[in-house]
């Protein structure tokens, strides 16, 4: 049970090596909404409008919607019943937090009764080279998500990383026990805001080697490279709630722009 709930997958569609037997062009609507985790995490959104993007997710048949721990009671009363579940994200989008507080951010999502939890490493951490710390600080929050079998995943800020920098954090989240890594939180303003590279997302497949799951975020925003990325054998991705339509072939009206998507 616990394989399928890190996982993120649809069963029957994938092979030892963790690419898909199924071409992504192949997939229906349901499967490929099962790579989706919609975004809702701005700031400056109306109770409306997070409530909207919620019920979008839901409709296109995300994974999990991705929520600010403040919207976790509204999410977990609107996904009830259906396929899609909720994950939060957690000393979001800096990640520098002391270990203790985050560890306790990490408790008041979880208990919450949330599926997965996103945190931010430290990434100024990772770029002095303290990997101890970066490390450890992954693992006090892991023990908490363990605690509650809540999945996590860990933010890296690729786009402020070295691609070196890159392989080592991977190795430090799977040190820490992380169930998956993932590449940016797409609030990064301290340069290059390029999110998901097919040069960062082998990095970080190349070095996990099966270990740990691969979440691929930021510039995910056509249908092409959404197709791409998931015949790589990417595990997830994180999309904003205006390109989820246009990665699953939608257009507005809720139609598929593609035959027999679903």
């Amino acid at each position: 049970m616990r394989g399928d709930i890190i996982s993120g997958k649809v069963k029957g569609y994938y092979k030892k090596d963790m690419k898909p037997i199924k071409k992504a062009s192949e997939m229906n609507l349901e499967e490929l909404g099962a790579y989706i985790d919609q975004s809702v995490l701005k700031p400056e959104f109306t109770q409306e409008e997070i409530r909207k993007y919620i019920q979008e997710g839901i409709d296109y048949k995300c994974k999990t919607v991705c929520i600010n721990p403040a919207s976790i009671d509204i999410a977990n009363e609107m996904t009830k019943g259906t396929a899609t579940k909720v994950c939060a994200v957690c000393d979001f989008p800096f990640g520098t937090s002391a270990t203790e507080s985050k560890a306790i951010q990490a408790e008041e999502c979880c208990k919450k009764g949330i599926f997965e939890l996103d945190i931010v490493a430290n990434y100024g951490w990772i770029k002095s080279g303290m990997w101890k710390e970066v490390e450890e600080d992954i693992r006090a929050v892991n023990e908490v998500c363990k605690k509650y079998n809540v999945a996590l995943k860990v933010i890296f800020e690729t786009d402020a990383l070295t691609i070196d920098e890159v392989k080592k954090a991977t190795e430090a989240a799977i040190a820490a026990g992380a169930d998956f890594v993932k590449t940016s939180t797409g609030f990064f303003t301290g340069g290059k805001n390029e999110g998901a590279t097919v040069e960062v997302i082998k990095a970080m497949m190349d070095t996990a080697k099966g270990r740990c799951k691969v979440k691929g975020s930021g510039g995910i925003r056509t249908r092409e490279y959404f197709l791409e990325l998931i015949d790589m054998g990417i595990d997830r991705m994180g999309v904003g709630y205006k390109s989820t339509p246009v990665v699953l072939g939608l257009d507005k009206a809720g139609k598929t722009a593609d035959k027999e998507i679903y």
